[in-house]
């Protein structure tokens, strides 16, 4: 799991990076940055991934005005970057009604 007080601190502190992709997103979903910034500060973290290069990274969702949220985000702990990957809505090909798990493949 990524380390929540680091990660917390940068997003209040505005140390983020925001991918190409995650823009392309969040402009295609009508999701704002304060929107996908809500769900990393309030959010629950529901998978890890310790082995993404550069840095280690987390899938994080919330419900954010009536709607469930999912954002990637990858942390440098050591300069306390925040790098925001990718930002959508759920949806029920992908995940189960509680959004937090995945549907198995077929």
């Amino acid at each position: 799991m990524l380390d929540s007080k680091i990660l917390h601190s940068a997003v209040r502190s505005a140390q983020m990076i925001w991918r190409r992709h995650a823009l392309e997103r969040m402009l295609s979903r009508n999701v704002s940055r304060d929107e996908a910034k809500e769900v990393l500060l309030r959010g629950e973290q529901i998978e890890d991934y310790t082995d993404d290069f550069p840095f280690p990274s987390g899938l994080f969702l919330a419900n954010i005005t009536g709607r469930d949220i999912h954002v990637v985000a990858g942390l440098d702990k050591r300069s306390g970057t925040v790098y925001v990957i990718s930002v959508y809505e759920p949806d029920n090909e992908h995940f189960e009604a509680d959004k937090r798990t995945r549907r198995q493949k077929s």
